[in-house]
């Protein structure tokens, strides 16, 4: 039977997460060649595994996938290395906090996509643009959850440090991060996937190169072939840098799941 929090063995969670895939495809083959879906709108799986070929092959496109790559890497890490700072200050610090948080709060609304057009005004269409789409899209939102974490931090740790003679400053490097660490590395990690989300519509308009181009220049052909593979491929490497980082995590705070 199943059980709320009763836990399953590797082996198990590894053959149910295939086999969802496996059934995810099963269906989509039963809808394709079975013409329930015309191959118009929806290529079958064959027709996509070709196209991505092709892709591979005489297009280029590992070009295009590095190129997506980077700008999310670059993009990300600006904003997360601009971010966590602000965030623990507004944590630990209630001025800060009210001093920033009504506007960061109003901020993390703002859809990156509205920022394109401003951009590209700004920045041009060059590499600057893209990057500063994923940069808005992912600064705003790591502020708020990471000085949401850093301010929950547990009272009595902080009270047990005063009493053992512990400065503010001694508070906050000792106290305060350490204890928010896992859950900011974990806060990281989910809002990498969102910058995925921002890279393709930042290379919707205005790009000569990367995954959104593609897909764009795909949509125009009536490739619907190109465009899965192309969807399939950032779902790819989304999923193997979530397990990525998430292996990452229990290595550097193996503590925390103890």
């Amino acid at each position: 039977m199943i059980r709320p929090f009763q836990p399953v063995s590797a082996r198990t969670r590894v053959l149910l997460g295939i086999s969802f895939f496996v059934l995810f495809v099963a269906v989509w083959s039963i809808a394709t060649f079975g013409g329930l879906v015309s191959r118009t709108f929806l290529a079958d799986p064959l027709t996509m595994l070709a196209d991505g070929w092709y892709l591979l092959t005489r297009q280029n496109f590992l070009g295009d996938i590095g190129m997506t790559i980077w700008r999310v890497v670059g993009g990300f890490a600006i904003a997360a290395a601009l971010a966590v700072p602000i965030g623990i200050l507004m944590g630990a610090y209630k001025p800060v906090e009210a001093l920033l948080e009504p506007f960061v709060s109003f901020a993390r609304y703002l859809p990156a996509s509205a920022f394109v057009p401003l951009l590209i005004l700004w920045a041009g269409i060059g590499e600057t643009q893209k990057l500063l789409v994923i940069f808005i899209g992912s600064f705003f939102q790591i502020v708020l959850m990471v000085a949401g974490i850093v301010g929950g931090t547990r009272q009595d740790l902080v009270e047990a440090a005063y009493t053992l003679g512990a400065k503010d400053r001694g508070i906050v490097a000792r106290v305060l991060i350490p204890s928010a660490a896992p859950d900011i590395a974990e806060v990281l990690r989910l809002v990498l996937g969102w910058a995925w989300t921002y890279v393709i519509v930042a290379e919707l308009i205005g790009a000569s190169s990367g995954i959104g181009y593609m897909i764009i220049n795909s949509q125009a052909l009536l490739a619907t072939g190109q465009i899965i593979f192309g969807i399939i491929v950032i779902g790819l490497i989304g999923l193997v840098s979530d397990f990525l980082f998430k292996s990452l995590n229990r290595r550097v705070f193996a503590w925390r799941l103890a």
